[in-house]
């Protein structure tokens, strides 16, 4: 199947960016932060409404909790993984970023997960979906063919009291898809069995 782009992304993306207080101001009732206990604020990206709005007319390119940057084309979606909203990832003029910080305890081990998805294919097909935990780049894919959501997992150590998540997306005929994002620290009995540098775990190895 192809995909063409809407005219109607680049006057709808806008680049204003929303950062939740809650992302910075959240506590815990625990410092060593409970097994299970997500970290991640509005990771399935259902909070804001399919509509902009400040233009009933327009997709809503505000995503709560989440810092945008870079080039305009993430918005709100109605492609889910799971519930009724996702991420649409449509930057075509150059990267598009959003990013979130949690709070993490030095030397604990977290594994961040999320789902990603491709519509673009041959011979349309010219895109890049990266990730970065506290700004280093672990994982990069680039020119992914139709494929439904998939589960990717990243494990990371902490090496601060807060760590960034930040995803950078570029698509240039249809649209890449994120949704359910999620951060967990690990059980401590596994950390022995970890490195210090991202684990990458994307399905192929």
């Amino acid at each position: 199947m192809k995909f063409t782009k809407k005219l109607s992304i680049i006057v709808c993306s806008l680049t204003t960016a929303f950062l939740h207080t809650a992302v910075i101001t959240n506590t815990y009732k625990s410092a060593a932060q409970a097994e299970g206990q997500e970290l991640i604020y509005n990771g399935g990206f259902e909070i804001d409404p399919l509509a902009d709005p400040n233009n009933p007319n327009g997709i809503n390119p505000n995503v709560t909790g989440w810092l945008k940057s870079g080039a305009p084309g993430t918005t709100i979606s109605n492609f889910p993984h799971s519930g009724n909203q996702g991420l649409s990832l449509g930057a075509f003029s150059g990267i598009s970023y959003i990013s979130q910080t949690i709070r993490t305890v030095v030397g604990r081990h977290y594994q961040l997960t999320y789902y990603f998805a491709s519509i673009e294919e041959e011979p349309d097909l010219d895109n890049k979906f990266e990730v970065f935990i506290n700004g280093k780049k672990v994982s990069v894919k680039k020119d992914t063919s139709f494929q439904p959501y998939t589960q990717y997992t990243l494990d990371f150590k902490a090496k601060g009291r807060s760590t960034e998540i930040k995803f950078g997306s570029l698509a240039k005929y249809a649209f890449l898809y994120l949704d359910d994002v999620s951060v967990k620290a690990k059980p401590e009995h596994q950390k022995k069995n970890y490195w210090d540098n991202p684990v990458i775990n994307d399905g192929n190895q």
